[in-house]
């Protein structure tokens, strides 16, 4: 034992063999948590535990031992000439075959080893892959603490090259030039206009969907608005006063709060493609997002321009400040009745999750109808009038409208079928992901589920074998009020996986308070826009040994 006892401390005695300046520089900059201090173990043996004790301290001195050596290392590594890589080598290095880097700041990491030892699970770590973390940092504030940042030195290999810092310029020319900058997590399904969607790992990993990564439908430029100029434009009612309002005026009206979900028509819209093929966006099961938004009512905002119900039928348009190059701008309306109940909540809202709007989300002002397919909630709203028809608008006129399975383009009649206003139930499975293979034992099931008009989720159900059985999953999130169900349900199944077996077959389905159910198939609601969507959601599985 002594003899041992004399190789620890000559080890020790080599690892702190630092120069006093350099290692404490190094040793500040290499641990930033302070908690982390190597305690000095006593050498004393004493009484008929000596050798107990003895092997005790020589267990101290390994572990601190091997602490000063990790820390001679990491000062050593840090002292060498540093590797610089561009952006480009970087994003090419985004698989366990290339190796899985990323920056922070001007820092490069080489995480490939880390990725199946990440908290968060192997998959949110590799949507960064390639490209920047701050983004995903700044979605989950765990990642703030100095720990994490300790974990994370371990794989520095490099900076970036201080000349892929400058920014491009603007080319005036392109109408899209001026776009906001969108975060990395997206899945893009167009970028003219930017159309894009949350991975599903990310989407119920909190009941309010973070504003970068909401997801974002525009049928046009962004419009890049002055709050300062900014003016809203509402039609008075014959006999009544017209407005002109300034985003202080909004604010001058009782203020609102209230958490709703969007969904656009088109979600999931991919499902349909693989029976026929459709005209539209390829959304998969991110086309839907929740937040709290808030403003003014709709209706006092009406009222004060002199409007009120009438016994007539009638609309109120609105009018987008973003438009084509031949100046026509985005429209839509929604059904006066509607607009004047105050049970109804309709927003102008000028805030998301306690935000100013962000511009993809159309700052300064824009409609949240809650209930309502998301088409209507209609962005940097510049102009709000009541007309007795709904509004002429191409989106409201020739979009956004179900037809049966049997009509194609050559037999469709717009003008035949209603707008979509409320939508059908929904739900979709976010965890696991198609193909993924999960652990055998116990499986966990994650999902969303959502009803259009106010109606709440009573069930989802869920079944491990394509349908022959199910279960019922738990619900999460806010209460459901009673007509005013405006926000999703989050849902989570944990399961036993039936012993010996090989893949999954997962399927889930929702239940309204109507007792409206989803339909088992797709087929008998195709329809050539791919809308509505809403058919059993389904994810098959393996199942490792």
């Amino acid at each position: 034992m002594l003899l041992l006892h004399r190789a620890v401390v000559l080890r020790l005695q080599q690892a702190c063999r630092l120069k006093s300046i350099p290692s404490r520089i190094c040793i500040q900059a290499c641990s930033t948590n302070d908690s982390f201090q190597p305690q000095r173990p006593s050498l004393t043996f004493s009484g008929d535990n000596s050798s107990t004790q003895g092997w005790r301290v020589m267990g101290t001195l390994l572990g601190l031992g091997a602490v000063l050596a990790y820390q001679d290392h990491r000062c050593r590594a840090a002292q060498e000439s540093t590797h610089i890589y561009t952006k480009e080598e970087v994003s090419s290095h985004t698989s366990p075959e290339t190796g899985i880097w990323v920056t922070l700041g001007s820092e490069v990491f080489d995480v490939t080893e880390f990725v199946d030892l990440h908290p968060g699970g192997p998959s949110k770590l590799m949507l960064a892959a390639g490209g920047p973390l701050e983004p995903f940092w700044a979605l989950y504030a765990v990642h703030n603490q100095s720990h994490v940042r300790e974990l994370l030195a371990q794989y520095k290999i490099g900076e970036l090259n201080p000349e892929d810092k400058v920014a491009p310029t603007v080319e005036t020319s392109d109408p899209y030039a001026d776009d906001p900058v969108r975060h990395p997590a997206l899945k893009v399904n167009s970028q003219r206009p930017f159309n894009a969607e949350p991975p599903p790992e990310l989407l119920t990993e909190n009941y309010i969907t973070p504003n970068p990564i909401f997801f974002t439908r525009n049928h046009l430029p962004v419009p890049n608005l002055d709050p300062d100029t900014y003016r809203l434009h509402v039609v008075g009612a014959p006999g009544g006063q017209s407005l002109s309002l300034s985003l202080d005026d909004l604010h001058n009206f009782p203020r609102y709060e209230i958490t709703v979900t969007l969904q656009c028509a088109g979600n999931r819209r991919s499902e349909m493609t693989q029976v026929k093929e459709v005209k539209g966006l390829e959304w998969r099961t991110g086309a839907i997002s929740t937040a709290r938004w808030a403003g003014a009512r709709l209706c006092d905002v009406l009222a004060q321009a002199g409007h009120q119900l009438c016994e007539t039928e009638a609309h109120v348009c609105f009018e987008g400040l973003d438009s084509d190059p031949t100046g026509t701008a985005y429209g839509a309306s929604i059904p006066l009745a509607r607009a004047m109940d105050p049970e109804a909540e309709v927003l102008l809202a000028y805030e998301m999750n306690g935000q100013p709007l962000p511009r993809d989300h159309g700052f300064p002002v824009r409609v949240v109808v809650p209930g309502v397919v998301g088409a209507r909630h209609v962005k940097w709203l510049g102009r709000v009038s009541v007309q007795p028809e709904e509004s002429y608008s191409h989106w409201q006129r020739r979009d956004y409208k179900g037809f049966s399975p049997s009509v194609d383009w050559d037999t469709v009649d717009f003008d035949s079928a209603p707008s979509i206003q409320e939508l059908p139930v929904q739900s979709a499975i976010t965890e696991p992901r198609d193909g993924e293979t999960v652990e055998s034992g116990e499986v966990t099931i994650k999902g969303y589920a959502w009803s259009g008009g106010g109606r709440a989720v009573i069930r989802v159900d869920v079944s491990l074998d394509g349908g022959l059985t199910w279960q019922v999953a738990k619900l999460d999130g806010e209460e459901q009020r009673p007509r005013k169900a405006w926000a999703w349900c989050l849902w989570q199944l944990k399961a036993p996986v039936p012993p010996g077996q090989k893949e999954l077959n997962i399927v889930c389905k929702a239940v309204d308070d109507g007792y409206n159910v989803q339909p088992d198939t797709v087929a008998p609601i195709w329809n050539l826009r791919g809308v509505l969507s809403n058919a059993w959601h389904r994810v098959h599985v393996y199942v490792s040994p």
